[in-house]
């Protein structure tokens, strides 16, 4: 139970009232910590209660001491989803408390924000670089600072967070506590944690897999032609349970979106070139089961939350080994069943044996379905010549559009 854990009777009346019947293991292992008062760097999978494990005894912590306008804790997490996501959690959490929570995050305007911090609050949760807009214009004041909790710390580090969030640790109090949480832990991390942290615990309760084993995993080899009628087949088997798609880029999100749409299957499209009323909605209409399919880039890998989302499509296989784990850490949350099926061309042989190092349950192979197959076999009618065109005026076409097709493609291939 989690009065068992140290949690006084306000938190555990928050708890029920929300349907926690139990701690998960991380919650086990990290609520006593935290209330110790001790810096920690915890790992875990995602998808097994980490926000609580951090959000929880924070809030009990700053329920036992006077309160400032100022905030005495703060969140730090990579993207603008995870903070709003992050942001509800800890709001449900402290409901019976005279707590505030704020959440300030980039692609909004800044006056409501600046507002918010003005009437006072207690806890920010926060992206770096808006964190840091704050912090220049001095609407925000750390000074206070108790907790400071890193969230995701393996996501910002792969965002190049670093130097952001050392800016924002110089502009807190140097014997705050600080809590670092990851879904992995590599060396960087380790040296992230004892730079930030002092003499931290750990906890780790993930085992040797990063990928949680109520996750199967499917693979189907299909050349990059055949994909959206391989993925219109998966979804069509699937029957009417949602399912995230993600892509490499923001146009072949854009572009798959498209297609499911063409296809009469109700899409939402999420990535960064997207404003942020854009995303929201898109991610509301997703949640509440307006659209069937999220199609996104990898935004979404990390602070998208539906305990029960059954399946996950790689459209594209991530550039990284490492952001497989975080995308199909999206399904099999909360102790539910999950499907990820992965769509792969003959090009990704060496980035999928990276994944199954990493993922350690076997890759189940499976066969493109039949009707596709003969598809495939079909070659496609060449298209007509015009008459009075030479064949070098032809070629010069030619090469000219497939320079136009590629070129931007490839711009945009690294960014989410």
């Amino acid at each position: 139970m989690f009065s068992q854990l140290g949690l006084g009777s306000a938190a555990c009346a928050s708890l029920a009232r929300l349907g926690y019947e139990a701690p998960t293991p991380v919650q086990t292992e990290a609520i006593p910590v935290v209330l110790r008062g001790v810096d920690l760097l915890a790992r875990a999978h995602t998808g097994t209660g980490k926000t609580a494990a951090f959000g929880l005894p924070t809030i009990e912590r700053l329920l036992t001491r006077g309160g400032t306008r100022a905030p005495r804790a703060l969140v730090l997490v990579p993207t603008r989803e995870l903070a709003v996501q992050v942001h509800e959690a800890l709001s449900a959490y402290a409901a019976p408390t005279r707590l505030r929570v704020a959440a300030i995050f980039g692609g909004v305007a800044i006056g409501g924000q600046i507002q918010t911090l003005r009437r006072g609050t207690d806890i920010v949760v926060a992206t770096p670089g808006r964190l840091i807009d704050h912090l220049e214009r001095r609407t925000v004041d750390l000074s206070a600072l108790e907790v400071l909790t890193l969230d995701e710390a393996d996501r910002m580090l792969d965002m190049g967070f670093v130097p952001a969030l050392r800016r924002v640790v110089s502009a807190v109090p140097r014997d705050r506590q600080t809590l670092l949480f990851s879904a992995t832990l590599s060396d960087a991390i380790i040296r992230l944690s004892k730079e930030f942290t002092r003499d931290a615990v750990r906890v780790d309760v993930s085992g040797d897999h990063l990928v949680t084993a109520q996750v199967t995993h499917q693979v189907h080899e299909v050349g990059n032609d055949r994909k959206r009628e391989v993925l219109t087949d998966i979804l069509t088997q699937h029957g009417g349970d949602q399912a995230l798609v993600f892509c490499r880029t923001k146009r072949g999100a854009n572009r798959v979106g498209e297609d499911l749409g063409l296809r009469g299957i109700r899409a939402g499209v999420i990535h960064g070139n997207k404003t942020q009323s854009a995303r929201s909605r898109a991610l509301a209409d997703f949640k509440t089961g307006r659209v069937r399919v999220l199609v996104a880039t990898d935004i979404a890998a990390r602070g998208l939350d539906i305990a029960r989302l059954p399946l996950v499509v790689n459209f594209d296989l991530p550039l990284v080994a490492e952001d497989y784990v975080h995308r199909v850490g999206r399904t099999g949350r909360a102790g539910h069943h999950g499907r990820a099926v992965s769509l792969v061309s003959s090009s990704d042989t060496a980035l999928l044996r990276e994944i199954q190092r990493l993922v350690v349950t076997p890759l189940e192979r499976v066969a493109t379905p039949p009707a596709i197959a003969r598809q495939a076999l079909v070659p496609p009618s060449p298209p007509p010549q015009s008459r009075g065109r030479t064949s070098r005026t032809r070629g010069l076409r030619n090469r000219t559009a497939e320079n136009a097709t590629c070129c931007p493609r490839q711009a945009h291939i690294r960014t989410v």
